[in-house]
């Protein structure tokens, strides 16, 4: 009966863990500098207020920018079409609250008929986006 020889060289039995802990941790930097800007989409400066209740839930988001352009999410909309955008993705729970985010420079006016708007298509139940006081420092 023939022999099979056995070779007892080593072979390689461990896993090199240390290119999969570059690689998490390269991914790890990446997701805390982009969690930020995924958190807003678009840059506004809110109001300071002291009465802020703090936000649990996820809901449809209108933006009103520095310029008085209004986004619903992360898309630019004309103020005209926002109602019925609004009333579509609001899908069959036509009464859910809705986050109305505006820069603490735009006119009362902007903010006016961005609500007009809205309560002119049966949307009525919005909430107002503030800061509170104490979380950024004065720059003025």
């Amino acid at each position: 009966m023939p022999q099979l020889s056995r070779h007892t060289g080593t072979s390689l039995s461990e896993i090199n863990v240390v290119p999969f802990v570059d690689v998490v941790l390269v991914l790890l930097i990446i997701f805390m500098i982009t969690a930020p800007i995924l958190q807003s989409g678009i840059e506004v400066e809110l109001p300071k207020t002291r009465s802020v209740k703090e936000i649990t839930e996820e809901r449809l988001v209108i933006t009103i920018d520095r310029g008085q352009r209004v986004y619903l999410g992360n898309e630019p909309v004309k103020l005209t079409e926002l109602g019925k955008l609004v009333r579509t993705r609001m899908g069959a729970d036509q009464k859910q609250a809705i986050f109305l985010r505006a820069d603490e420079t735009v006119p009362f006016g902007s903010f006016a008929r961005v609500m007009d708007e809205l309560l002119q298509n049966g949307i009525s139940n919005v909430s107002v986006v503030t800061e509170p006081v104490s979380s950024r420092p004065r720059t003025r």
